[in-house]
C-alpha cells in the first residue's frame, strides 16, 4: 500500500500535470486563433480581429462562471473530486475544438473549455495546501505552478510543428484524458472530510457577511493584478500596440513572446517558492517581485534597443519572472481562508483576476486611443495603477506562512 508520503507525491504531480495542460489550452487559443479562423473562411482581417476579441470573450466568460461553479463544488462535494471533474471537462472540450465549423461553435467549445479551466488551479492549490506539512506546503505549491507553466511553452512548440491547429488541440485533450488515468492512489484532504457537514461549506455569500472578510478577499484578487497586465497588455498587445510605437522589428510575433514570459514565469514561480520558504514570509517577497515589475515593465516600455530581437524576447522573460509570484499569489489566498470556503476562494481569487484582463485591455485600449497619451503612456498609466493596487492589497493582508489551516469562516 503506498505510504502517505507517496501519495502526497502523487498528488502533487497529477495537480501539476493538471496545470501543465490547463495553460497549453490556454496558451494555445492565444497561438492558433489566428490560422484557425483563416482556415474556417474568415478572410477578412478587421472581421478576424473582432471575432478574435469575441472568442477570448467567451472563453473569459466560462473560466469567471467556471470558478464560482467549480469553488463551491469543490467545498461541497470535495477538492478530488472537482480537480479531476475540472480536468475532464477541459479536456474533451479541447477535442471538440478540433472539430469546431463555425464561430458560434468555436465560441460554444472556448465557454465550455473556460468553464474546466476555471477548477484545476484552485482545487490543485488547496488540496496541496492542506495535505502537506503547513511548514512545507509552499514546495508543493512551487512545484505544481513551476512546471504548469511550462505548458504554455509546449502549446506553442506543439503549434510551431504541426500543420494543423487541429492536430494541437488533441494532443492537448489526450495529455488531459490520460491524466485521469492517475486518480487512483490520489487522497482527499483530512480537513475537508473531518468538516464536510458543515452548514456553511461553500457558500460565497459568506464572503460578504463581514467588512474584514470581503476586504481580504478583495486584496487576494487585487494582489494577482499585475500577472494579467503584462500577459494580456504588454505581451498581448506586443504586435498590435508596442511594436510600432517602440519601433520593434517585423519579426517579433506573439506567440514567441508569450512562450518567452511564461518560460519567465516558470523560473519566477520556481525562485519565489524557493525564496519564500527560505525567508519564511510569503508577502515580503510578493513585495519584492512587485518592485522587480515595476522596473523590469518601465524597462520594456522605454524601449532601449528597440531593434534587437533577442534583447526584446529577454526583457519578455524577464516580465515573466518579475510577475512569477503566481503560486505564492494562490497560495496565500488560499490560507487566508477557512475550510469551509476555502476552495471556494481559490477558486475564484485567480480567476477574478484572469477576468481582470477584460476591464484592465479595455481601459488601457481607451487611454491608447485619446490623443494625449498614446499606447506607450496609457501602458505607464495603467501599470502604476495595476502595480499600485497589487500593492495596498499585500500590505493590508497579514503573513500566512506556516499558518494552521484547521480553522473555519463563522
Amino acid at each position: 500500500m503506498p505510504t502517505s508520503t507517496t501519495k502526497t507525491w502523487l498528488l502533487i504531480m497529477v495537480a501539476a500535470l493538471g496545470y501543465f495542460v490547463d495553460i497549453y489550452d490556454l496558451i494555445l487559443f492565444q497561438v492558433v486563433k489566428e490560422a484557425s479562423l483563416i482556415d474556417l473562411g474568415i478572410s477578412d482581417e478587421i472581421l478576424r480581429k473582432n471575432y478574435k476579441i469575441e472568442l477570448f470573450n467567451w472563453q473569459m466568460s466560462g473560466m469567471l462562471l467556471g470558478g464560482l461553479i467549480w469553488g463551491i463544488l469543490g467545498d461541497k462535494l470535495g477538492r478530488l473530486k472537482t480537480l479531476f471533474g475540472s480536468i475532464l471537462l477541459y479536456s474533451l472540450a479541447n477535442i471538440a475544438n478540433a472539430y469546431v465549423w463555425n464561430i458560434p461553435s468555436y465560441a460554444t467549445v472556448r465557454f465550455i473549455a473556460g468553464l474546466g479551466l476555471a477548477g484545476e488551479l484552485g482545487a490543485g492549490i488547496t488540496l496541496i495546501s492542506e495535505v502537506m506539512h503547513k511548514d512545507k506546503r509552499g514546495y508543493g505549491t512551487m512545484i505544481m505552478v513551476t512546471f504548469g507553466a511550462l505548458g504554455a511553452v509546449f502549446a506553442y512548440l506543439v503549434a510551431e510543428s504541426f500543420s494543423s491547429w487541429k492536430s494541437a488541440y488533441w494532443v492537448g485533450g489526450i495529455m488531459g484524458l490520460a491524466l485521469l488515468a492517475l486518480r487512483v492512489g490520489t487522497m482527499e484532504s483530512d480537513l475537508f472530510k473531518a468538516g464536510k457537514h458543515e452548514k456553511n461549506r461553500g457558500n460565497f455569500f459568506l464572503l460578504f457577511q463581514s467588512k474584514a472578510r470581503l476586504l481580504r478577499y478583495l486584496a487576494c484578487i487585487g494582489m494577482g493584478l499585475p500577472v494579467w497586465y503584462v500577459v494580456g497588455v504588454l505581451i498581448a498587445l506586443i504586435d498590435s500596440h508596442f511594436s510600432t510605437a517602440l519601433n520593434f522589428p517585423d519579426s517579433i510575433q506573439v506567440g514567441k513572446a508569450i512562450m518567452f514570459v511564461y518560460l519567465g514565469l516558470s523560473a519566477g514561480d520556481l525562485l519565489a517558492g524557493l525564496l519564500s520558504q527560505w525567508f519564511k514570509s510569503r508577502l515580503k517577497v510578493v513585495l519584492a517581485y512587485l518592485i522587480f515589475a515595476a522596473l523590469v515593465s518601465g524597462l520594456y516600455l522605454s524601449g532601449i534597443h528597440s531593434n534587437n530581437t533577442s534583447l526584446i524576447y529577454g526583457i519578455c522573460g524577464l516580465l515573466g519572472i518579475s510577475t512569477g509570484y503566481w503560486a505564492l499569489f494562490v497560495t496565500i489566498s488560499a490560507e487566508q481562508f477557512g475550510t469551509n470556503i476555502r476552495a471556494t476562494v481559490a477558486n475564484t481569487v485567480p480567476n477574478f483576476v484572469r477576468g481582470a484582463v477584460v476591464p484592465i485591455t479595455l481601459l488601457f485600449k481607451f487611454l491608447a486611443e485619446s490623443p494625449w497619451l498614446g499606447s506607450i503612456g496609457s501602458a505607464i498609466l495603467v501599470g502604476i495603477l495595476c502595480i499600485g493596487l497589487a500593492a495596498i492589497s499585500t500590505l493590508y493582508l497579514k503573513e500566512s506562512f506556516g499558518k494552521d489551516l484547521d480553522f473555519s469562516e463563522q
